[in-house]
């Protein structure tokens, strides 16, 4: 059973930085992976995503803030946050999925079959 777990939330103010990591169990060479966020009573959305050709797609709140990156070696995904707004305000998750092998990887929550536990970001105004 592959496992990813999340780390680096936390409480910022606004114009703040996070980065958030996310650790597989398996290789992720050829793992689509993705950023994604919810908070309650919403439905959880992209945030952004990088496929296994490296090629990255950004919601559109967050582009020119947050960029998305992988380091395959080390089985890890990451999300460099800047110029944080409370609107940011969520649970991020971590998503991977190896059957589809997207090449320019998805933000469609359904495309994903493995997710972590999340990490909470909390941006003040």
């Amino acid at each position: 059973q592959v496992q990813l777990v999340e780390s680096g939330g936390g409480s910022v103010q606004a114009g703040g930085s996070l980065r958030l990591s996310c650790v597989a169990s398996d290789y992720i060479a050829v793992a689509s992976m993705g950023w994604f966020r919810q908070v309650p009573g919403k439905v959880r959305e992209g945030v952004a995503t990088i496929g296994i050709g490296g090629t990255t797609t950004y919601a559109d709140s967050v582009k020119g803030r947050f960029t998305v990156s992988r380091d395959n070696a080390k089985k890890t995904l990451y999300l460099q946050m800047n110029s944080l707004k409370p609107e940011d305000t969520a649970m991020y998750y971590c998503a991977a999925d190896w059957a589809r092998r997207l090449w320019g990887g998805s933000l469609t929550k359904d495309d994903y079959a493995y997710w972590g536990q999340g990490t909470q970001v909390t941006v003040s105004s």
